[in-house]
């Protein structure tokens, strides 16, 4: 197993330049089998997940041809066929394709998704959407299994009682081929969302209100292939914002969308740090002192869940006590042990976290135990007197291109060990 060995202390400066977001990205990837004809994407990043989406669509018979920031899929041959177990369980994007099946041809058959284990993330609410649009639900032996009516899948209005991104994207895909007009309600509002919509304008779908809280679709009959270049990844960006703050740095992030960071810029800013952003890039400037904060997590444009946990290593440096409140994931505090080991002072408290600033971290073996929590140590390690190992690397894979790469070229003492001994934290499973 890999590990990324970090040596803190070093005061990061230069230019970063962000990849295309990964939650962009894999709706992206899965749109491609709602039409026979070639969807180019353009702007991917270089990710286990990714890989993971593309081989899920070669199982289902998608062409794919994949190049440095590009892949090329045709869904031509492809057939309602059940998803395979081994994949799906890697992450739970992988419930995406389940819409374009169903919707193109009337039947889809998954396993129960895996992913994370930052909490409960039922899939309800797709099911719900399915279930609306005419589509009659079987499960069993873990599996869930949607098929359509004879007379196809009819427009419908859809109520979310969370406005869950995943059901959002879903909803758009089943209703773009759907018989009608499809209107979601409560819906998601985040950046991938919006980008998605515009995929499927660009091949041939009627979609209006992306970005807001209803979505109103009208189906196609048929839909046809597409070029698209996806968004910058916000949360990378906002990753990168968090190490340039707690090491004091002077840092210019290139391709990013600033609108998409509002509450991430806003609480740095509190922190005390120095934002400039001009055009597609943005400037973070900080002298290390980082102000106390109260943060609550909030579905977009709310401040991020992704970057709580990269919030909470800046904060563990503050001077004073800060408060973070979780409301999206109940279990999305599993890198507080972790940070602990290195020094922080933070407690549980419910769905809040209770952070006392110290003076100063130190380097330790930790485990990340998942996406986010991994870039928060990540973050955490940057300043952290001495040397960090960090293990689970793959989970950082899932979400960070070459973040071992990028740090050092900012100057981060950084590097990945190939085939470290695992380290396993004490009580972890």
């Amino acid at each position: 197993m890999d590990s990324i060995l970090i040596r803190g202390g070093v005061r990061l400066s230069g230019r970063v330049v962000v990849s295309g977001a990964k939650n962009a990205a894999l709706p992206a990837i899965a749109a491609a089998l709602l039409t026979d004809d070639e969807v180019t994407i353009s702007g991917v990043p270089a990710l286990d997940d990714v890989d993971t989406m593309c081989e899920l669509l070669g199982n289902l018979g998608v062409a794919v041809s994949a190049a440095p920031g590009r892949i090329r899929l045709r869904a031509s041959d492809a057939a309602a066929r059940p998803a395979p177990y081994d994949l799906v369980r890697r992450m739970r994007a992988s419930f995406l394709v389940a819409g374009p099946l169903l919707a193109r041809f009337g039947a889809a058959r998954m396993p129960m998704p895996g992913g994370c284990a930052i909490g409960s993330r039922p899939i309800n609410l797709h099911l719900k959407v399915f279930t609306a649009m005419g589509a009659d639900l079987a499960t069993g032996n873990g599996y869930i299994e949607a098929v359509a009516p004879s007379t196809g899948l009819r427009g419908a209005r859809v109520y979310l009682d969370y406005p869950s991104v995943g059901a959002t994207e879903n909803a758009m895909m089943v209703g773009a081929l759907a018989n009608g007009t499809t209107v979601i309600e409560n819906a998601a509002q985040e950046p991938e969302v919006v980008d998605l919509a515009n995929l499927l304008s660009a091949m041939g779908a009627r979609v209006r209100g992306a970005g807001t809280g209803v979505i109103k679709i009208d189906g196609a009959a048929e839909l046809h292939g597409a070029a698209h270049t996806i968004v910058p990844d916000r949360i990378e960006a906002g990753t990168y914002m968090a190490a340039a703050a707690i090491t004091g740095g002077d840092v210019v992030i290139d391709n990013v969308v600033p609108e998409h960071l509002a509450a991430a810029i806003s609480k740095l800013r509190e922190a005390g740090a120095a934002i400039e952003t001009q055009g597609s890039s943005l400037r973070v400037r900080s002298s290390g002192e980082i102000q106390p904060l109260d943060v609550k997590t909030m579905p977009y444009p709310g401040f991020p869940t992704d970057l709580q946990a990269q919030f909470m290593a800046i904060l563990s440096i503050a001077r004073g006590t800060s408060i973070i409140t979780e409301t999206v994931f109940e279990n999305r505090f599993m890198h507080v042990d972790e940070l602990n080991r290195m020094g922080a002072r933070i407690k549980i408290d419910g769905r809040s976290a209770v952070v006392e600033g110290v003076e100063a971290l130190s380097g330790a073996p930790v485990r990340a135990t998942d996406l986010r929590a991994g870039a928060a140590l990540v973050v955490a390690a940057l300043v952290s007197r001495g040397e960090t190992e960090i293990f689970g690397v793959s989970h950082i894979d899932r979400g960070y291109e070459s973040i071992e790469r990028k740090l050092g070229a900012l100057g981060a003492l950084i590097e990945r060990r190939a085939d470290a001994p695992e380290f396993v934290v004490a009580g972890a499973s």
